[in-house]
């Protein structure tokens, strides 16, 4: 007898648009039961418990019926990320389910359906973007092309070695300077791709879930790529300085 598709409840708050699903399955083969999205990252703390019983209530699924929990682990919002992580790791804790996760440049990555290239890039404000290279293919998991990367916007044709589709809350930002730099190297994916989505997510944790790769509990952090300013500023107080992790 063939298992059902494991049903994962999927949440990402790393942008100023958060996102809520329960999917069911994989990118190759599954479907999303519910998503919910909504933009204003001072909101996200007091929503997101809500929309959550909201949707599994309407969706007639109880916390018995999940095979898991998926968080977006970053980059992006230092705020907006400890609140996903906090509320996450404790209903994994409440239920005993296992708890995935896949970076937020992932998940814009796998929205895209194609085949070729993607630069997943996002606003990592400071004049700078965070930015992550993947090779697509239809019904397959997008595979990265080196690390997740602190960059100067003006640079970043310096991670590109092929045609490149843009997505992201970057691109707007910065379209007239990349197809002015990078001409046919560059490509705006539509603006309905540019926030990463947790439908993306939860069939992201669906391939996880098959592959009895969950996250240990104790040891999942965000994906910062950078201090944070309250970190920068401690340490400028202190008189020490650390450089900037995987900064190009």
């Amino acid at each position: 007898m063939t298992a059902s598709p494991a049903l994962i409840l999927a949440i990402d708050t790393s942008t100023p648009v958060a996102s809520v699903a329960i999917t069911s399955g994989t990118l190759a083969a599954g479907t999303v039961r519910a998503v919910f999205s909504w933009r204003g990252a001072v909101s996200h703390s007091s929503r997101l418990l809500t929309v959550v019983e909201t949707m599994m209530a309407e969706a007639r699924i109880g916390f018995s019926d999940l095979a898991g929990f998926a968080i977006g682990l970053g980059p992006g919002s230092f705020t907006g990320l400890r609140i996903a992580m906090a509320t996450v790791k404790g209903l994994a804790v409440a239920t005993g389910l296992p708890l995935y996760g896949a970076s937020s440049l992932h998940c814009l990555a796998a929205g895209i359906a194609g085949d070729g290239q993607v630069l997943a890039i996002a606003d990592a404000r400071k004049k700078e973007v965070y930015a992550g290279r993947y090779r697509i293919a239809i019904g397959k998991t997008p595979e990265r092309l080196g690390n997740i990367v602190a960059i100067d916007p003006e640079r970043i044709g310096a991670l590109l070695d092929a045609p490149c589709l843009f997505v992201g809350d970057a691109v707007p930002i910065y379209d007239e300077l990349w197809r002015r730099q990078l001409g046919e190297r560059y490509q705006a994916a539509p603006a309905c791709c540019h926030f990463p989505s947790a439908a993306a997510l939860g069939l992201l944790a669906g391939e996880q879930h098959n592959q009895s790769t969950a996250l240990p509990l104790a040891a999942v952090a965000p994906l910062y790529v950078r201090a944070s300013d309250a970190e920068l500023n401690l340490e400028q107080a202190s008189g020490s300085m650390r450089p900037l992790l995987q900064k190009s």
